[in-house]
């Protein structure tokens, strides 16, 4: 069977961009692939006249552009996060070629609300952008000359998964609202997890940052449900509250 895209439940997050022409460029980008949704992180200046000129016919996706200040706030009803570097990192997630990645999403419900990440057009994604991703993507593009512009590579990416589940057979398989985590939610728990890890000294054992990446990776890669993280800030929640009683 064929399975039909679902654009809405794709958002394209630009983060620190820093020409307004690659907003335009990427706006028009994604709309030639059927997306719509587009969010700037702290871009270095939108609106713009060159952004809208580059746009060419895309205006729309612009006007409707979210701004935000953090990756916090882009992300806040994400449920799987994907972001996008040339490059491998020491500590992150699986490096994945797009065509892996967008091989696998057709498999995802419609319900499930997807980010796509690219970072600033000189350096890429952060290394505070890239924790929070559940998964690192990459173009296979050559390796003695693998720079592409930013809009170049969104198009690229949005094109492999509208070719991938538009004309895929997966079987969708149903999701209970549970089972939603969003990124809210699973960032809450990981700031929960590092308040209790500073109050009982462990983290200044080691490599706090360090152990908090990896902690990231370890439970993103187990795909919590809703109530799996409740029942883990619970825990959380009881274990300050014995300590506070202690002392």
């Amino acid at each position: 069977m064929s399975t039909k895209i679902n654009y809405d439940q794709f958002e394209i997050v630009l983060c620190r961009t820093s020409h307004p022409g690659n907003i335009g460029s990427t706006a028009r980008a994604i709309k030639t692939m059927g997306f719509s949704k587009l969010t700037l992180v702290n871009p270095k200046q939108f609106p713009h006249s060159e952004a809208n000129a580059l746009a060419a016919g895309a205006e729309d996706v612009l006007n409707n552009a979210k701004v935000v200040k953090t990756i916090e706030e882009a992300l806040i009803d994400s449920h799987l996060i994907i972001g996008f570097t040339a490059r491998q990192r020491e500590l992150s997630q699986e490096h994945q070629n797009i065509r892996k990645i967008a091989k696998d999403l057709k498999n995802e419900p419609p319900q499930k609300k997807i980010a796509l990440l690219f970072g600033n057009e000189t350096n890429g994604l952060s290394n505070d952008e890239i924790k929070h991703c559940h998964k690192l993507g990459y173009i296979n593009s050559n390796e003695n000359y693998s720079s592409l512009n930013l809009a170049q590579a969104v198009q690229i990416i949005c094109y492999e998964i509208r070719m991938h589940i538009s004309e895929g057979d997966g079987i969708i398989k149903p999701i209970k609202e549970n089972e939603l985590v969003s990124h809210e939610i699973q960032n809450g728990f990981y700031v929960h997890l590092e308040q209790l890890l500073t109050e009982i000294g462990f983290l200044k054992k080691i490599q706090g940052e360090r152990l908090m990446q990896r902690l990231r990776l370890l439970f993103n890669r187990t795909t919590m449900e809703k109530d799996e993280v409740n029942i883990l800030r619970g825990i959380l929640t009881d274990i300050q509250k014995k300590i506070k009683d202690k002392t």
